[in-house]
């Protein structure tokens, strides 16, 4: 049987915004005296909507606003715990470099030392703790798929077919299936609602499997699946940053995999953590979309790190210290998105 129930997400976009500025105050109004008490009447009396406006807006007073916290609800359900294989199903065209990018993303998760800090390990260690306690990733089996067996144009039941396939051996309940496609693929949602996804479905033994899919988006839509390397489709046109790797796609595929890896581990089968439908849930990363560091607000990705030489942006370091950007993923100790700077 084929996998099902995928969860779709988004999640490189900035958040969207709106303000309230003092050009929305009518002239005539200052003009008159009573006019203007009348106005002051008015925008008295309509100060609820102004707060709930001005606590999206791009701008320090979001400082001054009290959040409240951001809860993932624990549903009862088994989280993807100990060690986990992931296989790997390359589809499509990938160059060495770009494969050893994303490798080295992976084991740098559960890399037992970094010669630096912060550390992509250090980041994938807030999953800890999610009830049952650490999860250690390792990469498994790898298929190259570089004839694209299944056409450049795929539907969802080709990524079944895909996560099905019988040369990425597992044992289920201990494994990931990942696919991987390349820039020249075009993926059924892919732009319009989704940079990557997870699901899960059962295995011709019963047991129940997951699956993730992540797609490089460098010629699809880089301005929504790999920003902040790229400028966004809208809002905020600030200068992107410069990718760690020099690779625009593949820096927002670890991106788009690192919020997805994230969930399918906390929320395999739809009944682990998240927040909203199970449908379409918000998950350890997807709940804390386009937060990179410090200080971020929507189109600003936050404070980060940036290497002296190249000018890249990062804030983690993995294996054979290569650098990487990671997105906030939500701490269940302090029930806030956590980041790494």
């Amino acid at each position: 049987m084929l996998p099902t129930t995928p969860h779709y997400i988004n999640t490189t976009q900035p958040f969207s915004s709106s303000t309230l500025t003092s050009s929305t105050i009518p002239t005539m109004a200052l003009a008159n005296p009573c006019s203007f008490l009348f106005f002051l009447l008015l925008l008295l009396s309509s100060l609820p909507n102004i707060s709930q406006a001005t606590s999206r807006a791009p701008n320090r007073m979001l400082a001054l606003v009290q959040n409240q916290p951001l809860i993932l609800k624990y549903h009862k359900g088994p989280l993807l715990k100990g060690n986990i294989t992931l296989h790997l199903l390359w589809y499509g065209t990938f160059t060495p470099t770009q494969r050893s990018i994303i490798i080295e993303f992976i084991e740098s998760l559960s890399a037992t030392s970094s010669p630096q800090s912060p550390s992509v390990c250090s980041w994938w260690r807030t999953t800890e703790s999610y009830k049952g306690g650490p999860c250690t990733l390792i990469v498994g089996n790898q298929i190259l798929d570089n004839n694209y067996s299944l056409g450049k144009s795929l539907k969802t039941h080709h990524l079944h077919a895909l996560a099905s396939n019988p040369k990425l051996t597992s044992t289920p309940a201990r494994a990931v299936h990942v696919i991987l496609t390349s820039a020249d693929v075009a993926v059924e949602d892919f732009c319009m609602n989704q940079c990557g996804t997870h699901g899960s479905g059962k295995a011709r033994n019963g047991e129940r499997t997951a699956y993730a899919w992540v797609g490089n988006s460098v010629t699809q839509c880089p301005g929504q699946c790999a920003w902040p390397f790229h400028q966004p489709v809208y809002g905020s046109q600030t200068a992107p940053l410069v990718a760690p790797s020099g690779d625009v796609g593949v820096d927002g595929m670890v991106i788009n995999l690192a919020t997805v890896l994230a969930g399918v581990v906390t929320n395999p089968f739809e009944d682990g953590y998240y927040q909203g439908p199970a449908s379409a849930p918000l998950e350890a990363v997807s709940a804390c979309t386009g937060i990179f560091g410090k200080g971020a607000y929507p189109g600003y990705a936050g404070e980060v790190l940036v290497e002296n030489v190249t000018g890249a942006s990062y804030n983690a370091v993995g294996v054979r210290g290569r650098k990487f950007l990671l997105p906030a993923m939500w701490d269940p100790l302090s029930s806030t998105c956590k980041t790494l700077v």
